[in-house]
């Protein structure tokens, strides 16, 4: 009798232990699929998660992990979505703000063109002038178009081994003809047999922005001075001009889209040169510095890793 009240006893605190068991499992299945369902609702409006004094063990931290993952890179896309459509948003209104100064001129001109009154010399000078200014549309949208190629990623950069004088050379080529227009002195120092990794295509771009810039920029007579130097990490080329300098305050302005000095207005271009020169050379992952001083020109030195 003793062993059978015995057994009872041991049997009724086996289920007593298992039904406690049991629910402290319900409990703690509850509080699991609350606190993810609170989680899921959070990344569902948007909302980054982060880290919390909440009880936790060892499954659901390797649960919240993978949860902090997903709302890290749903946040990141959420950010690149956003620049995607400001930089649209930029875009729409850098062209519409471009474009209307040319087109109005074209009217302008056309309407004068169109009067009776008009000799036949005038004419003749009008239609050179639209001529010049559908030369500067057509070059404005061609600017627009590598821009919106290479920020959207369109473009692939493909850097490869490659002879640097040779990129160099055919971006000096083609500033050649102004620089002779000007009488500017023109000297480039740079080994034929420097071969650093790089696209050539798009460096010849961005080095011709910034030849061309520093022919513009530089007086008649002027002098402009391109050196090549091979460093540990980087390669260095170093674009030195005798024009009118930047001012300090302004360094940090002219790369960015369509930036143009107050005072050189009156030259050709649209601002793009030295925006598109940064953009294809941190695609690069190099990087290019400006050093100037008003009065006393300007040295802009591109760095392309060796490697």
């Amino acid at each position: 009798m003793v062993g059978l009240i015995i057994t009872t006893i041991c049997l009724a605190a086996a289920a007593t232990v298992f039904y406690l068991k049991m629910k402290r499992m319900e409990r703690d299945i509850y509080q699991f699929s609350d606190r993810l369902e609170e989680c899921l609702d959070e990344l569902i409006s948007g909302k980054e998660l982060e880290n919390t004094d909440k009880p936790r063990d060892a499954l659901w931290d390797k649960i919240y992990e993978k949860l902090l993952r997903v709302s890290h890179i749903n946040r990141k896309r959420s950010e690149e979505n956003r620049r995607e459509k400001e930089q649209m948003k930029e875009l729409i209104s850098d062209i519409s703000h471009q474009t209307k100064t040319p087109i109005a001129n074209l009217r302008l001109y056309l309407e004068i063109a169109e009067n009776e009154d008009t000799g036949e010399e005038k004419r003749r000078e009008l239609m050179q002038k639209m001529a010049g200014q559908t030369e500067k549309l057509d070059f404005l949208f061609q600017s627009m178009v590598k821009m919106s190629r290479l920020e959207t990623g369109i473009i692939e950069i493909r850097q490869q081994p490659a002879c640097l004088y040779e990129t160099l050379a055919s971006a000096v080529a083609f500033i050649v003809p102004a620089a002779e227009k000007k009488e500017i002195r023109l000297y480039v120092d740079c080994g034929e047999d420097v071969q650093v990794n790089h696209d050539k295509k798009w460096t010849e771009e961005a080095l011709f922005n910034i030849l061309d810039n520093a022919v513009k920029y530089t007086p008649d007579g002027g002098t402009i001075h391109v050196r090549v130097s091979v460093r540990e990490f980087f390669t260095e080329i170093c674009v030195e001009d005798t024009g009118k300098g930047i001012a300090p305050e302004r360094q940090g302005s002219i790369f960015k889209r369509f930036y143009r000095e107050p005072e050189v207005h009156d030259q050709e271009g649209i601002g793009v040169g030295l925006y598109l020169a940064r953009e294809i050379i941190t695609l690069q992952k190099g990087y290019i510095e400006v050093q100037s001083e008003l009065g006393k020109g300007s040295a802009f030195r591109v760095f392309l890793p060796n490697e």
